[in-house]
């Protein structure tokens, strides 16, 4: 075969460096884009950050603040109705007993406005569990060898201030030579168990309750409330009533005070002493409602600041030749990258309280179906690149703090052919829930036809996943005495 040169034309898609940094910066979170600017602050001596004073809007690469231009949206004000106060008889939100041992049957009913609450949280927090027991424990007149044992359990209690490991496997960690025996760390188990708090050192949940309810005034109450936790707590969790009365012999207006005083006790004892995980979450755009418009801004204090440093830049226009050009030129695409970033996220945000300013006016009820393929056809953008700038983007807003993601969502059919947003049937259903009556909740069928009555089309298995996602019990744990 001869061999010969051939000249061929051809298309294809190539990514510049700067198309890259751009894709890979609009995907970042926020706080992750800080940190990965922060890092090319250290890299490149012709970037430095301007600092700001947090106002909100854009930022142009020289530092001078740019109005951002706001969606403004007319739709009639309304006050949003308060919450409807819990039941006290509603024994958990979530899924029964076994949940609300879980999560914390005291501390799951404090208010979230309690300023108090919080700041006790908050020190407590600030010691660990080890720490305050050891504290109490050094304050007990007891033996060296006694106060040795009890700081020994004190060491294998968990984050929730259990004895999850039986004593019997925990005396064969001890060396023989100590001559501990079973009653010894028997003994001390007593002593630890009448530390602060109530209930520390319990094997299970119904030991912790059963801890807490014996240093309470004895009390009829009382006394029938500690025998529903040590025999019939798993009736009590399943709403087994009816079995309960006959072990007892109690009426319901004895039942319910005493189911009301297991409610108010805390079947984590230790957990009000462990480390607090925080984490921090910076909007990235701001809604407000000015005149009855709602208006779209970027957060000023998630916005860089950047501009090219002078002093490098007039070094460099005398020294052409200076290996600086070429940071110089990343400088300049790392600006317009970020401008480009935020500017896109605010078109993007724009467009989202455009179609949803009745949620803003009316809560999760009025959120209509909304997907990536519409906002990117209105604004001209590929939907890839809108499911990038929706992910890990926060809107504040005077209903909280979402993520922009938040505003799209499946949707179901209506009678009338239109559709309706799986966010705004879980609104309904949890608004139903809270409205029943405790004596004949609703079951998963009757709200189906309360909705079909609506003109809302929804099937029941698609009511029960809802149901859970909402941690809603069902109908039979829902029931009141």
């Amino acid at each position: 075969m001869k061999q010969a040169l051939q000249l061929k034309l051809s298309q294809h898609l190539a990514l510049t460096p700067q198309l890259q940094q751009s894709i890979r910066l609009l995907q970042l979170s926020t706080l992750d884009l800080n940190q990965e600017i922060e890092k090319l602050l250290v890299e490149n001596p012709m970037l430095e950050m301007e600092e700001h004073g947090g106002e909100s809007g854009s930022y142009a690469p020289g530092g001078e603040v740019l109005s951002a231009p706001g969606s403004t949206t007319e739709a009639p004000p309304k006050e949003a109705e308060p919450e409807p106060e819990p039941a006290y008889d509603n024994f958990d939100e979530s899924a029964g007993a076994a949940d609300w041992l879980s999560e914390g049957g005291r501390t799951s009913q404090r208010k979230d406005d309690d300023d108090d609450t919080d700041f006790q949280e908050i020190q407590a927090a600030s010691t660990s569990l080890r720490d305050y027991l050891t504290a109490q424990l050094a304050l007990t007149p007891l033996s060296e060898r006694d106060t040795g044992l009890v700081r020994f359990l004190i060491e294998a209690l968990d984050d929730d201030g259990y004895l999850t490991q039986d004593l019997e496997g925990l005396l064969e960690l001890l060396p023989p030579e100590l001559g501990v025996e079973l009653d010894d760390l028997q003994i001390a188990l007593k002593y630890l168990q009448n530390l602060d708090p109530s209930g520390v050192g319990a094997r299970s949940p119904s030991e912790c309750l059963a801890l807490q309810l014996m240093n309470l005034p004895e009390t009829p109450v009382q006394q029938l409330a500690l025998r529903v936790v040590q025999e019939q707590l798993e009736s009590l969790a399943a709403r087994d009533f009816l079995r309960i009365k006959k072990k007892f012999l109690c009426d319901d207006e004895e039942l319910r005070r005493a189911h009301a005083l297991i409610l108010s006790l805390n079947p984590r004892p230790g957990a009000q002493y462990s480390p607090m995980d925080t984490r921090y979450v910076l909007p990235d755009v701001v809604v407000k409602k000015v005149r009855d418009q709602w208006v779209v801004m970027l957060n000023g204090d998630a916005v860089p600041r950047l501009r090219i440093n002078r002093l490098y830049a007039s070094i460099l226009q005398g020294h052409r030749g200076s290996s600086l050009a070429g940071q110089l030129q990343e400088a300049k695409w790392l600006i317009k990258n970020v401008q480009q970033r935020f500017d896109t996220i605010l078109r993007v945000s724009q467009a989202i309280v455009e179609r949803q300013r009745q949620f803003f006016d009316y809560g999760d009820v009025a959120m209509r179906p909304l997907t990536l393929r519409e906002i990117a056809e209105t604004l001209g953008l590929h939907e890839s690149t809108i499911s990038r700038v929706t992910t890990q983007k926060y809107m504040a807003t005077p209903r909280g703090i979402f993520e922009l993601k938040y505003f799209f969502g499946s949707h179901v059919a209506t009678e009338t052919g239109g559709a309706c947003s799986a966010t705004a049937i879980r609104a309904l259903i949890k608004q139903l829930v809270a409205a029943e009556d405790s004596h004949r909740p609703l079951s998963d069928s009757r709200i189906v036809e309360i909705l079909g009555q609506q003109g809302i089309v929804v099937a029941r298995r698609t009511i029960a996943k809802y149901r859970e996602a909402l941690n809603i019990p069902p109908v039979n744990l829902r029931k009141s005495i």
